[in-house]
């Protein structure tokens, strides 16, 4: 369990990187200067980075949620613990085992000491046959001591007999007890064997349990991801960029210029467009499909989708448009304003400061229906720089620094 726990943790680590690795890089690629087809062909690279970093997660919940609670569950089904310490199964298998061995173990106590006195006999005897021969060869030995020697020999010999008789006795009732004690052991060790096969079949099946879990290249997501993304690369189309760059930044694009209007005084309040908002899951009720017109015409400049330079807002005769952000023009500032300064041989009027606003949270993602109108996801940040109309809509500001409409309730103040 401490091998799976410790594995599962490094899964869980893994996937996180991955996570954090994919928001960071998805943030620095949305604000950068890509666009287009290789912009979405990038940006599936942290896609895959997200479901892998998913499929990690999964791996980590497998091997907590199912192999470590499986192997828990079956070790309290087979091993029972004591209040003393150890398992109940260990120690009916300890005490099978001496019981089995105790009546064979006593005659081995006795045919030991036994074979001890009868070694030590012969020892003796040896000695004193030792003493007689020597005594027979000395001078100094009296006849008296030279039979003293002799009863000493025969002494020693018949102590022998005795206790080789004894050795042998206790020899043959430890034999005669020996095919008992092999078949009680014998049937503790099948008990036992029982129990071990079941404990090698569990492990067998739990550790293919772990493997199925660890191997993400059984696990058709896994496949899937990788498949999502080479087609992803694949659809990247140089001409199709190109064209929607000039399309959209370039000479090819949209230009509403200034003409001369006539004053309306219903132009305020007049509807201007109808647009049909999909309500997310979860998400409250959408304010009305019916823009109310901010005065002046919001699609009289025609604005970048990504990293905007200029303010959506009206011009008026009071306000000048904010500065180009240098981010895309190699540091330097409105070529415009840079060439009246140079026709005119002055610094001109300085951009005006960035609109203050109120800085909110999205609660749902929402996509944006037409042109004049935000695109974020749920948890984005961005700038309220305008309160809510009539009609339930604000005007706000990404961080790329676009600037649209989106619903009042799909936010909320930080």
């Amino acid at each position: 369990m401490g091998c799976l726990q410790e594995r599962a943790k490094i899964e869980k680590a893994y996937g996180d990187q991955l996570t954090a690795w994919s928001k960071r890089w998805r943030q620095l690629i949305e604000k950068g200067p890509q666009y287009g087809s290789v912009e979405r062909a990038w940006l599936a690279v942290m896609t895959e980075a997200d479901k892998v970093s998913e499929l990690h997660q999964e791996v980590k919940n497998g091997l907590m949620n199912e192999d470590v609670e499986k192997v828990k569950n079956w070790q309290k089904e087979a091993y029972h613990k004591q209040m003393i310490g150890g398992f109940k199964e260990a120690k009916e298998a300890d005490e099978g085992f001496k019981k089995a061995q105790k009546p064979w173990a006593k005659k081995l106590k006795e045919m030991e000491a036994a074979k001890k006195v009868y070694h030590l006999a012969c020892k003796e005897e040896r000695l004193a046959a030792t003493r007689e021969a020597n005594g027979k060869t000395e001078a100094s030995v009296t006849p008296d001591q030279q039979k003293k020697l002799h009863e000493k020999v025969d002494k020693c010999r018949h102590d022998t007999g005795k206790a080789k008789e004894k050795y042998e006795k206790s020899l043959e009732e430890l034999s005669k007890c020996t095919p008992q004690y092999m078949e009680s052991m014998e049937q503790v060790f099948d008990q036992c064997q029982q129990h071990e096969v079941k404990r090698l079949t569990f492990l067998k099946e739990a550790l293919l349990d772990i493997k199925r879990h660890l191997n993400l290249t059984e696990n058709q997501s896994y496949g899937t991801v990788y498949r999502d993304l080479e087609r992803t690369i694949l659809a990247a189309n140089t001409q199709e960029d190109l064209k929607w760059f000039s399309n959209n930044h370039g000479p090819e694009m949209h230009m509403n210029w200034p003409a001369f209007e006539e004053y309306n005084p219903d132009a305020a309040s007049a509807p201007i467009k109808k647009i049909a908002i999909k309500k997310p899951d979860g998400a409250p009720p959408t304010p009305s499909t019916d823009h109310v017109a901010p005065p002046g015409d919001r699609s009289s400049v025609s604005s970048y989708e990504k990293n905007q330079a200029y303010s959506t807002t009206e011009w008026s005769d009071d306000e000048q448009p904010a500065g180009y952000s240098g981010n895309e023009n190699g540091g330097n500032g409105n070529s415009f304003e840079e060439d009246a300064t140079s026709a005119g041989g002055g610094a001109g009027p300085p951009p005006p400061a960035a609109a203050a606003g109120v800085r909110v949270r999205a609660l749902y993602d929402y996509d944006g229906q037409e042109q004049d109108e935000l695109t974020f996801k749920a948890g984005e940040e961005l700038i309220k720089t305008e309160d809510e109309d009539d009609q339930g809509w604000c005007r706000g500001r990404l961080d790329t620094g676009r600037e649209g409409l989106y619903p009042a309730n799909y936010v909320e103040p930080i």
